[in-house]
């Protein structure tokens, strides 16, 4: 089981802090969450980066990140300021 944890506009849109899935890839978490919550977290989603366990995903194809169950995957929308 994938936890994947929504921060600022993500959990906003999704309307719930984390979700479980049982996908295996990035690709497919990031889908399947597509699916549960609707288009305006699929928006949010296009311009987010990802943790996986507190790694950064960077630019490597959400197909090719594969999660070992038990992963978390924090969401992480662009934040403004600095």
């Amino acid at each position: 089981m994938i936890t994947l944890r929504y921060w600022a506009a993500a959990k906003s849109a999704a309307g719930v802090a984390e979700d479980r899935f049982e996908e295996d890839t990035l690709a497919a978490v990031v889908d399947a969450a597509r699916t549960r919550h609707g288009p305006d977290l699929g928006r949010v989603l296009t311009r987010c980066s990802y943790l996986v366990d507190g790694h950064p995903v960077g630019s490597r194809p959400p197909a090719s990140v594969e999660l070992p169950d038990g992963a978390v995957v924090e969401v992480l929308p662009p934040f403004a300021g600095g």
